[in-house]
């Protein structure tokens, strides 16, 4: 009897042995020696479109180990990111000191007036220095997620540049709102002084006064106006778009959606920054007396006569027909 149980217990430790080997051999089969000669592990990735596998957790886009638009994300973020926004970047900042060290500041030709004329409201000011102080911080806070690693990180160490990084990842997702209701409310402002007409090509010919001592007429907003307002919506839009796409993971895309939308948004924005280096230098040390039109709101009339003539025309024949206005006659009082 006792022989008999040894049988038994012999001939169900083969059968669960064998059933073991059995279960195992596709996974072996599956797996690839990466040190033999006939089989390149870069070679067969390359072949592969995605390696993805079953997984138990809900959440099923978690069984995609490895994609190819992956890999080349990876090399746009590490490699291309850095090269095209350095050169924008730091390219604008050159072309902008070597341009201020051989024309300097655009001065009132004729001097100052001193008098002066409403170029914008309280709330055009607040609208736009909202949504200035809003990209300035995004614009660094974003920067810092691309340049931060291998700038910052060596100068101030790992804990404080955790710290910092944290801190303008809050700051970059949270300003965001306030950034794209600016660019809301700044693209339902100024539309109707924005659209390109004959006067901004003769603004164009001729330099924009930049070039020389020339004063192209324009109106309220000149070429170079419109056309950074134009980046700012188109622009704002597009970065807006892209980067909730990125707040909000997977709610709107796949995993390549994500990918596609970190690429436009990285690029837009280091493209962004450099324009925008060009309209702050153009608004503070480039020309004279700009800055004032949305630090108090008024400028001299010289150089509203200099730089936007038609605009300051416009504003003095409406004043002009107002005082015109006859007046209601007073009535004593009974």
């Amino acid at each position: 009897m006792a022989s008999l149980a040894r049988y038994i217990r012999l001939g169900l430790g083969t059968w669960l042995l064998a059933l073991m080997i059995t279960a195992s051999m596709p996974s072996a089969a599956q797996q690839v020696n990466p040190t033999a000669s006939a089989v390149k592990e870069q070679q067969l990735l390359q072949e592969l479109n995605r390696i993805q596998g079953r997984v138990s957790i809900p959440d099923q886009r978690s069984g995609v180990l490895e994609q190819p638009a992956g890999r080349e994300w990876r090399e746009f973020r590490n490699v291309t990111l850095r090269w095209v926004g350095g050169i924008a970047i730091l390219g604008m900042l050159v072309v902008l000191v070597v341009f201020y060290l051989t024309r300097g500041m655009v001065q009132i030709q004729h001097g100052r007036s001193g008098r002066t004329i409403v170029r914008f409201g309280a709330f055009e000011r607040f609208v736009h220095w909202m949504t200035a102080t809003c990209f300035i911080i995004l614009a660094v806070s974003g920067l810092n997620i691309t340049f931060g690693r291998p700038l910052l990180l060596p100068l101030i160490g790992h804990e404080a540049f955790s710290a910092w990084s944290q801190w303008a990842k809050y700051a970059h997702n949270y300003l965001s709102f306030p950034f794209t209701i600016g660019v809301v409310l700044i693209f339902l402002m100024w539309l109707g002084g924005n659209i390109p007409n004959r006067v901004d090509v003769e603004w164009i010919r001729r330099g924009g006064g930049i070039v020389g001592n020339d004063h192209p007429p324009a109106y309220r907003f000149n070429a170079g106006q419109k056309a950074v307002y134009w980046i700012v919506v188109i622009g704002g839009a597009a970065v807006a778009t892209s980067g909730y796409a990125l707040m909000l993971p997977f709610y709107l895309s796949g995993i390549e959606g994500m990918q596609i939308a970190a690429v436009v948004h990285a690029i837009v924005a280091v493209l962004f920054v450099a324009v925008m280096l060009a309209h702050i230098y153009i608004g503070t040390i480039g020309m004279e007396g700009a800055f004032e039109a949305m630090g108090s709101g008024v400028v001299d009339v010289n150089w509203a006569k200099e730089h936007h003539s038609l605009w300051l025309e416009e504003e003095e024949a409406r004043a002009a027909a107002n005082d015109a206005r006859p007046k209601p006659a007073a009535t004593a009082a009974e």
